[in-house]
């Protein structure tokens, strides 16, 4: 948080560029959503900082921590390369395995340093975290909303 309301975000889009058009965004915690206007942004050591319309003290920003930045669907760029992914496009796609079992629900995704993560709800059990990795994960058909993987013996019973 900067002390003329500026926002630090970390950058996930593959195309930062898209700042430059940006102007109405949605924020969103959860499900939580509200509409910001951003006024300017500038890159800082790997991050973006975003100053918002009505946002001008450090007090201001604070309730913004943890938000998400979040574009209408109708303006993502297209994404050429048949393996990649946008997260909002995984989220809500049911796992199962290459042997049919059910798994559960993708409900986002964990940016770690060693790669992604899927987070999956499972019924009746906790969690799972699934390597987004193609040896695991080895069929993703969007349209069909539906992943197929092929867990190591004992990740799922982590």
């Amino acid at each position: 948080m900067g002390i003329r309301g500026e926002v630090t975000a970390d950058i996930l889009t593959d195309f930062p560029e898209r700042f430059d058009e940006l102007g109405k965004v949605t924020l969103r915690r959860g499900v939580a959503c509200r509409e910001a206007v951003l006024e300017r942004f500038r890159f800082h050591k790997g991050r973006v900082l975003l100053k918002f319309e009505g946002i001008e003290t450090m007090n201001d920003a604070m309730p913004l921590a943890g938000h998400d930045v979040v574009i209408p669907e109708s303006d993502v760029f297209e994404i050429q390369d048949e393996d990649v992914f946008y997260e909002f496009d995984l989220v809500g796609c049911s796992v199962e395995t290459v042997g049919g079992g059910a798994v559960g629900v993708v409900t986002g995704i964990l940016h770690t340093g060693a790669g992604e993560l899927l987070a999956i709800a499972r019924e009746g059990r906790s969690d799972a975290l699934v390597p987004f990795v193609e040896a695991i994960c080895t069929e993703v058909d969007i349209d069909a909303r539906r992943i197929v993987i092929d867990p190591p013996e004992g990740l799922l019973d982590l």
